[in-house]
């Protein structure tokens, strides 16, 4: 395994880990966004109103996206079994 084979684990490494993290990342920013701009709006300044809706969201987006997750995932699995076994 030379320089270049290391990096190219790296950099697939970071994109799955970009593609499973991505989505509900974004959906707890869009949330957060929404309830900030509610509380904005409303001049409603209680701290649990901040949380639980973004905990609940992140709960049902995980539920969601967890068939995407364990696929990219599984697909990452096969991608460096694959690699160690040509090393062999």
């Amino acid at each position: 395994m030379n320089g270049a084979d290391v990096l190219d684990i790296a950099r697939e490494s970071i994109w799955v880990l970009i593609k499973v993290s991505g989505p509900v990342m974004l959906v707890a920013l869009f949330v957060g966004l929404f309830i900030a701009l509610f509380q904005a709006l409303t001049q409603i300044q209680e701290m649990t109103l901040t949380f639980v809706p973004k905990i609940i969201a992140i709960f049902i987006s995980l539920f969601i996206f967890m068939p995407y997750m364990s696929q990219t995932m599984g697909d990452f699995m096969a991608f460096i079994t694959e690699r160690i076994v040509s090393l062999g």
